[in-house]
């Protein structure tokens, strides 16, 4: 383990693996470097890239200033690109791809490429929306420690988990490690406003993003999902879309990390110019 500290001054924890280029992994929601899809993912991108790995903000053995910015998560993806040596490439899964698609676009010179899979945008009717008080409701059951409660919500009203699922969850070992990370549900949930509304991407988020992107999801994943990943693809002016056949939001990692592997490493195409 290595430690850096942010702009704020938080320490941020983090692996590094691999000989290569820099590749910086951002995990989503209830993931943590030690515990995340991105850690087998590491070690399979490990022979082409110098992989990245890193505890976000309030989450194993990272620090957390209050208050909490999302500002502050991108600024901490800035410092790890810095300890990279300035420039890297991203990629981020679930709410994490929000982070690194805001971290794209607010330092272009330093992403050379973003991929994300799977950021649980809702574009269109095909789920019910996030109400705009989801973050709060969130905050004010970890604030009163039932963060139990807060899990189940995040669950539920968030990613629509049959309630039965949940239930058998919350008797599983699993539950532990979620519960001990659920003071990190508002800040998912701050990550994700203005982009699940069931309304169009707010274009404008990401409108100096013009490093080469790749758009994933999984075959088997919910309309809502693909229909999210379609419409960032169609948005963003230099992006690739590739759907995984057989594939669901839980990624396999032997099955993701080749495209990611063929995407970072082929020479980028010049990158357009805005008006």
């Amino acid at each position: 383990m290595q430690t850096l500290t942010s702009n704020d001054g938080t320490r941020i924890a983090y692996d590094r693996a691999g000989d290569g280029p820099p590749l910086i992994l951002v995990d989503g929601a209830l993931s943590s470097r030690s515990g995340s899809l991105n850690t087998p993912l590491a070690e399979l991108l490990a022979p082409q890239f110098t992989v990245y790995t890193y505890d976000r903000r309030g989450r194993g053995d990272s620090g957390d200033t209050p208050p909490y910015a999302v500002e502050r998560e991108i600024e901490d993806i800035d410092a790890l690109i810095d300890a990279a040596g300035g420039t890297a490439f991203v990629f981020g899964i679930s709410s994490g791809a929000a982070l690194a698609l805001d971290a794209a676009a607010r330092h272009p010179a330093k992403v050379q490429k973003v991929a994300v899979y799977e950021p649980p945008f809702i574009v269109d009717d095909s789920r019910p929306p996030i109400q705009s008080d989801f973050p709060t409701r969130l905050q004010n059951l970890v604030a009163t420690d039932r963060r139990g409660d807060a899990v189940k919500l995040f669950l539920t009203d968030g990613i629509r988990v049959p309630g039965f699922v949940v239930t058998l969850m919350s008797i599983m070992p699993m539950w532990k490690r979620m519960t001990s990370l659920a003071h990190t549900l508002p800040y998912d949930a701050s990550c994700m406003v203005g982009t699940q509304s069931g309304t169009p991407l707010p274009a404008e988020r990401w409108a100096t993003l013009s490093a080469p992107a790749l758009v994933v999801d999984g075959g088997k994943s919910p309309a809502t999902m693909r229909n999210g990943a379609k419409a960032l693809a169609d948005l963003l002016p230099n992006a690739r879309y590739v759907t995984l056949p057989g594939q669901t939001h839980i990624v396999k990692p032997a099955v993701l990390a080749p495209v990611l592997g063929d995407f970072f490493a082929a020479q980028a195409e010049p990158r357009p110019q805005r008006p």
